[in-house]
């Protein structure tokens, strides 16, 4: 299943608890842990920290845009990659309230929305138009999935089963729309032993 097949309810639960999760992994990390390289190639543990900052921001522009029906791309003028790089270089204690009022007022903007609103169509920084109530499944992803990524002791194993279920099948999906859905079928059924090269997602 999908976060839009699992329904808005179990999308909204993970946001909330990937969020906790998140938060909590960056408050425990020391100032120095910061500047350490995270698994993902060329950034630290601060690039992570910003690219969650600065992605709740853009989801804020979605939810504007479905609650005024004014279009609002969710990096205007393509700057995700220079926010992202500037935010990395903030000191790790500002980063943290970045990260945690970014958080907040998400959070705050979703809760907000009316029922029409939640069912407006906004459009994704991969230009696919979703329902504005699938905001809440794009954010359970980013939280949880980059907890995984600070490299702070939690793995993919700690997160919640029905959302690593719903991730898998998600990602499965895009793949499938990229064309590799021959080399997943493929491994999945043991027929291949080696895993086809997806390269990065989120």
């Amino acid at each position: 299943m999908t976060g839009r097949e699992a329904g808005a309810g179990s999308a909204v639960r993970w946001m909330g608890a990937g969020t906790a999760l998140f938060l909590a992994a960056v408050d425990g990390l020391p100032g120095p842990a910061f500047a350490a390289p995270s698994p993902l190639p060329g950034w630290t543990r601060a690039h992570v920290v910003a690219h969650v900052h600065y992605n709740a921001e853009a989801l804020r522009r979605l939810t504007r845009w479905a609650r005024t029906g004014e279009p609002t791309p969710m990096y205007p003028g393509g700057r995700r990659a220079a926010e992202i790089e500037d935010g990395a270089t903030q000191p790790p204690e500002h980063l943290r309230e970045l990260v945690h009022a970014s958080a907040a007022a998400l959070a705050a903007d979703f809760a907000g929305l009316s029922p029409d609103a939640l069912a407006a169509t906004v459009v994704t920084a991969q230009g696919r138009s979703v329902p504005a109530a699938e905001i809440a499944w794009l954010r359970a992803r980013e939280v949880m999935v980059h907890t995984v990524d600070l490299d702070a002791g939690l793995a993919f194993p700690d997160l919640p089963e029905d959302f690593t279920t719903a991730l898998v099948t998600d990602v499965a999906a895009q793949r499938c729309r990229a064309g590799e859905a021959a080399a997943l079928a493929s491994w999945l059924t043991g027929r291949s032993h080696q895993a086809p090269s997806l390269g990065t997602w989120l």
